[in-house]
């Protein structure tokens, strides 16, 4: 039997010594910000160097894995006789998924021996993340290429995504508010709540007055959510906002009763869109 590795998008946001120790084959996607071109994971530009350029300013701009990147990604895999199960960035927030389908269409024909599938995750930031955190669990667990892949089409609209953030102008630049919601907002403290639906795009689902009562609101949501569910970790992703993100964590100790919670800084991908200020909560639910 060949053996097989896993693939995903570096929009997942996990620590990189983590995606090194599990041998994670990651395809990176790349932003612009003050003309230079960088990628998640390159080391070159920090987040609190990155978060700091959006404060001061700057736009970041990101650019979907075309073709021909998704194709120098994965075929050293399959020259070394390995098959690949690729975990994509929801297809509702990039074209990426397309690309990847197209550059593993051109692969089959070349490596016909080979396995190649790539997944639309619906997911992203972490829930890319806790999505990628069972798949390792399940191959470590002497699961097959196949099991796998049927496991995460059935779970992957299980993985609750629910944040918010600081500022509603970044979320106006993508297209989420209005401008008068995100002025009018800004100036009144208002912080939206939002979720990925079952399509995988961002949707607001809900606003508090202030931060903290916003912050609490997540936890309680995914309480709510995970009502019948096992979760063995929890994650938290957090923009320039590692205070926040701590003090969600001590919520979801005691309201979820979950001890294990990875807390990791999002990455300038979807911080681009997100903006500083992002308190994102992932965890398994019965739906989104």
């Amino acid at each position: 039997m060949r053996d097989f590795v896993i693939s995903a998008n570096s929009t997942v946001d996990l620590p990189k010594e983590w995606l090194d120790q599990n041998n994670v084959n990651v395809m990176p996607i790349s932003y612009t910000i003050d003309d230079v071109t960088y990628q998640d994971y390159d080391g070159k530009l920090s987040s609190k160097d990155f978060f700091a350029k959006l404060k001061a300013g700057s736009t970041s701009v990101t650019s979907q894995v075309n073709p021909e990147d998704a194709k120098e990604s994965l075929e050293p895999l399959l020259k070394e006789g390995k098959d690949v199960l690729h975990l994509s960035f929801s297809s509702s927030l990039s074209g990426t998924y397309n690309s990847i389908r197209m550059a593993i269409d051109e692969l089959k024909e070349e490596y016909p021996e080979a396995k190649i599938q790539v997944i639309d995750t619906l997911c992203a930031c972490m829930g890319e993340g806790l999505l990628l955190y069972k798949v390792i669990g399940l191959k470590n667990e002497g699961k097959t290429f196949e099991e796998i892949a049927d496991w995460v089409e059935a779970n992957k609209l299980n993985i609750c995504h629910f944040f918010t953030v600081d500022d509603l102008n970044h979320l106006h630049r993508g297209g989420r508010v209005s401008k008068a919601s995100a002025v009018i907002g800004t100036l009144v403290q208002i912080k939206p709540i939002l979720h990925m639906d079952n399509e995988g795009a961002l949707k607001p689902i809900g606003k508090e007055r202030g931060r903290k009562k916003a912050l609490t609101t997540l936890v309680d949501m995914a309480v709510e959510h995970s009502k019948g569910w096992e979760n063995d970790i929890v994650m938290i992703s957090q923009g320039d906002a590692l205070e926040d993100a701590q003090y969600v964590e001590k919520l979801v100790k005691e309201k979820m009763g979950v001890e294990n919670v990875l807390i990791n800084e999002i990455g300038s991908v979807i911080g681009s869109h997100t903006g500083p200020g992002i308190i994102a909560l992932f965890c398994m639910g019965e739906k989104r």
